[in-house]
């Protein structure tokens, strides 16, 4: 139907006979001359359409609209001089027209397409196939796929074998509710639908398949917010003899490839690592934005001196009182700011926040009567501030102390502009605990899954104090963006029955729910490990998108509904039945 596309065509092809389809993007009507900006997903090309030698046409040319889907024949012309658009590939030529055929009309969108303006989410989603064709959108849906093309190259050309793992499985505890799927063969029982390929692709490894990805489809069924989505997309890779290096390897052999040819952008690779331990202690977050500095400081010691009941009685029960110095806050933050701040460290665990304006005239803090003048000179002699800045103190337990730190600190970076927007900083995070204790349900859980290996050096621990254990994992952060998360996982039976003891499963629900892959590592299973970074995560970050939302092209809202499609919806009584289930209406 088209020997075109509507990015194409240029001075090359002029006096040349063609035939182009697509959307009527812009409508100008001269009086005598019509201008039709016609638009595919290659670009525009402008049309005319002249009174005469052909009055109907130009007639049928006056009752095209915003969104027609037509299709032309016509010449390829060069613009009148004076008349070209530079901004254009195709801003030299136009097509005059000699034939129109409407392949399908349009009613008026619900806004407009060739505009960018502001639009709420609802509008958009409901009408989602529409804001498709704006060009952002269409932007950030071919970034997606070259981005994708790059890591499937670069991936082949390292010897990885791409399979596709089961979406209807088996139930797994994975740190989420699963999505749950009912069987009509086997009354009573459910698939579950995948959190992760992670069973899967070590049974990859046991079978020998050595290298393996896959642009995988996870689903988990938790609160959702701006990085978070029901269904959604990972680079998911798995390789056997390796170690962590060999990881940190390919992986960053895949982002340089990334950023050489598509983000078109340098990458200094290796990226820096930092232990959990140094991240919690100096950034407050396991997800460090090393974009900017303003680090925390322990000032446990010097207020060891306060007669402050409260400060003294936090440090007697293992508190510790931390500080963050942000520059130039004191003199750029209103009172209101200010008691924002106190806010957020509230909402992030701490029981309060002492602030400490350092001023031309001296300390202004609200708290100096009770903490004592000199302490309080010698924190900020300590931190180094200087006139303007603001210091920040909480008192309590290391992790809500460290968390609510975290939590200013990221804050306070934006609001203080001491963020490069366009910059990317990569860093592993390493080291991470085996295991968190949980005090509600008093018991031990993995800190990120079940089939992580220990360190070895840490083994011995496992008997004896499992929160000494440190895992074999590691997080890829970028920007404060936890982009991906891996491990060397468990291939030993005998240790991955430990695990699973710690954890509080009995031998028969272990071999219940596990079973298939104690057996597997019976048979010769290698040592392997593997990582799975996010592709929504990624193409939000390159394209400065605030929300995987605007990534994914069918995307479900906060509430996780598809207000396109009007999923999840109610199914007839007749399909409950087929499944054996029965409803409790409310």
């Amino acid at each position: 139907m088209r020997t075109h596309t509507c990015g194409s065509l240029t001075e090359k092809e002029a006096n040349r006979a063609v035939r182009l389809c697509g959307w009527v993007h812009r409508r100008r009507d001269h009086g005598g001359l019509i201008f039709i900006d016609l638009r595919d997903r290659y670009g525009l090309t402008q049309v005319v359409f002249h009174p005469d030698p052909d009055p109907e046409l130009h007639t049928r040319a006056k009752e095209l609209r915003p969104e027609f889907c037509v299709a032309v024949e016509g010449t390829v012309l060069p613009r009148p001089e004076g008349t070209e658009n530079p901004k254009l590939a195709t801003g030299a030529i136009e097509v005059r027209v000699s034939k129109l055929t409407v392949l399908n009309p349009a009613d008026t969108a619900p806004f407009e397409i060739a505009e960018e303006g502001d639009l709420s989410e609802e509008l958009r989603y409901t009408y989602r196939y529409l804001d498709l064709r704006r060009e952002s959108s269409l932007k950030r849906m071919i970034l997606r796929h070259r981005v994708i093309q790059v890591m499937r190259r670069l991936l082949d050309s390292e010897g990885f074998i791409e399979v596709e793992t089961p979406i209807l499985t088996k139930s797994t505890p994975e740190g989420a509710r699963d999505y749950l799927v009912p069987s009509r063969l086997n009354p009573g029982s459910f698939y579950a639908l995948p959190q992760s390929p992670q069973l899967f692709k070590q049974l990859l490894m046991v079978a020998g398949f050595d290298r393996y990805y896959q642009i995988a489809r996870c689903f988990r069924d938790e609160d959702l917010r701006a990085d978070r989505q029901p269904e959604f997309t990972q680079l998911d890779l798995e390789m056997s003899f390796v170690d962590e290096e060999a990881v940190f390897s390919i992986t960053e052999r895949i982002f340089e490839a990334v950023w050489s040819q598509v983000v078109q952008r340098p990458l200094t690779a290796p990226f820096p690592r930092i232990s959990y331990r140094q991240a919690m202690e100096r950034f407050g977050t396991d997800k460090p934005d090393l974009r900017f500095s303003m680090e925390l400081t322990d000032g446990t010691d010097l207020f060891r001196e306060t007669s402050f009941e409260r400060f003294r009685k936090t440090l007697d029960e293992g508190g510790v009182v931390k500080w963050l110095l942000a520059p130039g806050a004191g003199a750029a933050l209103s009172g209101k700011g200010v008691d924002q701040l106190t806010e957020i460290a509230k909402a992030n665990g701490a029981a309060g926040l002492v602030t400490v304006r350092i001023t031309p005239e001296g300390l202004v803090c609200p708290m100096t009567k009770h903490l004592g003048e000199a302490i309080l000179k010698k924190a900020v002699a300590r931190a180094q501030g200087k006139t303007g800045d603001l210091l920040l103190l909480v008192a309590g337990p290391p992790e809500t102390s460290l968390a609510s730190l975290g939590a200013l600190r990221c804050h306070l970076g934006r609001e203080l502009h001491l963020i490069p927007e366009d910059e990317f900083a990569f860093v592993w995070v390493v080291d991470f605990p085996l295991f968190h204790f949980n005090p509600d349900q008093k018991r031990w859980e993995s800190e990120h899954h079940p089939f992580t290996a220990p360190r070895q050096e840490d083994l011995p621990h496992l008997a004896s104090d499992p929160g000494k254990v440190r895992a074999r994992s590691y997080d890829l952060v970028v920007n404060g963006n936890e982009l991906g998360s891996g491990s060397i996982r468990i291939h030993r039976r005998e240790v991955q029955e430990k695990i699973f003891e710690i954890l509080g499963m009995s031998a028969a629900e272990a071999q219940s729910r596990f079973g298939f892959l104690l057996t597997a590592f019976r048979f010769g299973a290698p040592p392997h490990g593997g990582i799975a970074p996010g592709i929504d995560r990624l193409i939000a970050l390159i394209t400065g998108s605030a929300s995987i939302r605007e990534v994914i092209a069918f995307p479900k809202t906060q509430k996780g509904v598809d207000l396109m499609t009007g999923a999840p919806a109610e199914v007839t009584e007749a399909q409950l039945k087929e499944v054996g289930i029965g409803l409790k209406r409310r």
